[in-house]
């Protein structure tokens, strides 16, 4: 091959590894018919480097690239955005005066912002039906390419979309998708027809801020869903459902765990008793897991000068979501994160390479200034608290601490009999180092996933700004996947607060700095596993444990016997001394959801035993109180996810 020959080619990488070499200029479609002719006829869009693109998008040279079919996973995604514009479409023919600004495709189906026109929800009754015939029309989706100066003049009533082509659309053309003549501004992907989309449901209306930025005009956000058959569509809205009666919201208010009222000031989460007594349960499991793995607890306070904040790079790079306080004419911040104070504490003493590696933890609140409209529970909060971890190691303890604190992470999972799934983050656009630096951390963390033999995806630019990340989401009993817990590479800070060791040599060396988190947030991970065990917790976590039900006023005090020999073994057991029947008591306590009744009558108190009804309506009479007991103790030191003492 001749050196121009040579230049005139790109090589780019398959998903099993191999290379291709394709013609420069070659797009994911031409990769996809180089491959084979079946692929190339089957091909709906494409992944560059793990991002979702066009099919006609260029691959460039070193490209890693995935091909994607109407049979992979990416492909709900694609026919989403394509149900995003039958949505608009069917707007603008019901409405003609609405203005459309973005569109895009989200995890549970997609949004689109409008402005200029006034919708409730008779009104998406009414949009639905009309995407309804467009979907039945199975109108070709066609890309068109036009000019700048074609776009703005298509648009001259359009500031919305005018910022875009002004702020994002780059180069000189842009591309268009049309269907039966109605058109929007957009790079895809899309499906080929209307038809594809297959079933579209309309969710909700609200409202939502330009750009997400409350100094920015209020627009109508319409929220819907789409799937390729009636089938599908039925079973999200099944499961819709489902998670309507899971909401956390809704179970916190039923069983008194937290509150989020409006006096306190928007997400910022206030904890009762019972909520508390399970975050401590989960506090406790985390504090032994990190003193078993040889963490040592620190503790950093809820603010700092911003000098500290310009030197860690949270001033430039988070500044837009950090509350900046002035006190005496001094600027402070409250903290975003738990890291620069962890590397301050590593910086006020000298270490030897044989004091590595160094592991701290904190379960350390943090505040960030999410946008008002984006606040949703304990899933998005202004306050919250992280299982903080950060180890400062020599480059040569990378990989084994990496998988350390990965089995860490993995025997929570075991232990709540979570799902989880893995992805490694990369590079985001605002971040900071050297491209040689995240090139070395990216590859260390790619190492430990494919060495450890872990199924991942890539998640392109959605690493921190210091430094790449592995990260673990939950998934609950509905198969909704949450953001969990991560484990960070991170060559920056280190150097920003001028880190040092003596090694070996007797010369500085620099450490290497890893962030962790064994659950993520307590907050969110709160929310998992109410809406996961739908208040049923395990009950090791459950804020009431054990219910006694005296059957009548005689057996009270022998009620009150059971309950003091329950709480002297650590067990968290109430009474019900309510006057009611005995019916009514077990139905209050299956509906506050307790792993255990304990009823007590004549014979019990008698004979000093009692009787065992669990969650699941099984009831055993006749078991000996301490033996009631000491199953309990164990079934809590082993932190067993379900109710285990009737079989």
């Amino acid at each position: 091959m001749s050196e121009t020959d040579a230049q005139a080619e790109v090589t780019v990488v398959l998903p099993d590894g191999s290379e291709l070499s394709v013609p420069s200029g070659s797009t994911v479609e031409d990769v996809a018919y180089e491959i084979g002719p079946g692929l190339g006829r089957d091909t709906v869009a494409g992944k560059i480097d793990g991002e979702l693109v066009e099919r006609h998008a260029t691959v460039h040279d070193g490209a890693r690239i995935e091909i994607v079919t109407d049979q992979s996973d990416e492909y709900l995604q694609v026919l989403r955005h394509s149900a995003a514009h039958v949505f608009a479409q069917a707007l603008q023919r019901l409405f003609p005066e609405a203005t459309l600004t973005i569109g895009p495709y989200t995890d549970e189906g997609f949004y689109y912002d409008v402005t200029d026109v006034d919708l409730d929800e008779d009104d998406l009754r009414e949009i639905e039906s009309e995407m309804d015939a467009i979907i039945e029309a199975d109108y070709d989706i066609e890309r068109v390419v036009r000019s700048r100066e074609d776009a703005l003049e298509i648009y001259a009533d359009n500031e919305f979309k005018r910022e875009i082509l002004d702020e994002e659309a780059a180069g000189e053309e842009v591309t268009f998708y049309k269907q039966d003549g109605w058109q929007d501004l957009c790079r895809g992907p899309h499906v080929e027809s209307t038809g594809e989309v297959g079933a579209a449901k309309l969710l909700e209306v609200s409202a939502a801020y330009w750009r997400g930025d409350e100094e920015n005009e209020t627009l109508t956000r319409v929220y819907g869903t789409a799937f390729a058959s009636e089938a599908d569509l039925e079973e999200y809205l099944d499961l819709r459902e489902q998670a309507k009666e899971r909401d956390h919201r809704k179970i916190g208010q039923e069983m008194n765990l937290f509150s989020i009222p409006t006096v306190t000031g928007p997400g910022l989460p206030l904890y009762h008793p019972p909520g508390k007594t399970v975050l401590r349960e989960l506090s406790d499991f985390a504090n032994e897991l990190n003193r078993e793995h040889g963490y040592e607890e620190v503790e950093t306070p809820h603010l700092f000068r911003t000098e500290l904040w310009k030197q860690s790079g949270h001033y430039d790079n988070y500044h837009d979501d950090m509350f900046i306080l002035d006190v005496n004419d001094e600027e402070y911040g409250l903290k975003p994160m738990n890291c620069p104070g962890h590397a301050t504490i590593f910086d006020q003493q000298s270490w030897s390479y044989r004091d590595l590696p160094k592991r701290y933890f904190e379960n350390g609140k943090v505040y960030r200034k999410e946008q008002r409209g984006e606040l949703s529970g304990l899933s998005r909060v202004w306050s919250f608290t992280i299982d903080d971890g950060h180890l400062f190691v020599r480059p040569d303890q990378i990989r084994a601490e990496i998988e350390s604190v990965i089995e860490m992470i993995f025997e929570v999972v075991e232990t709540l009999g979570l799902e989880v799934d893995v992805a490694l983050a990369t590079r985001p656009e605002k971040s900071v180092g050297g491209d040689e630096i995240w090139e070395t951390a990216e590859e260390q963390l790619r190492e430990v996933l494919e060495s450890g033999g872990y199924d991942y995806d890539i998640e392109p630019g959605d690493g921190a700004f210091y430094g790449p990340k592995i990260d673990f989401g939950f998934e609950d009993a509905l198969g909704r996947v949450w953001d969990g817990p991560t484990v960070q590479l991170d060559f920056n800070m280190p150097e920003r607060f001028e880190l040092t060791y003596t090694g070996e040599d007797n010369e500085e060396h620099r450490p290497v700095m890893i962030h962790r988190a064994l659950y993520g947030s307590y907050e969110r991970f709160f929310m998992v596993l109410i809406e996961h065990f739908d208040g049923n917790f395990p009950p090791w976590l459950a804020p009431e444990q054990v219910r006694v039900l005296p059957i009548s006023d005689a057996t009270l005090g022998y009620a009150h016997r059971v309950r003091n020999a329950l709480t002297e073994a650590g067990i968290r057991a109430e009474v019900e001394d309510r006057d009611w029947t005995i019916g009514r008591k077990i139905r209050q306590g299956h509906d506050d959801r307790l792993p255990y009744m304990v009823i007590v009558g004549d014979d019990e108190a008698e004979a000093g035993t009692v009787s065992v009804r669990d969650r699941f309506e099984n009831q055993q009479s006749d078991v000996d109180l301490d033996e009631f007991v000491d199953h309990l103790v164990t079934e809590y030191e082993q932190r067993r996810t379900e109710p285990t003492f009737i079989h």
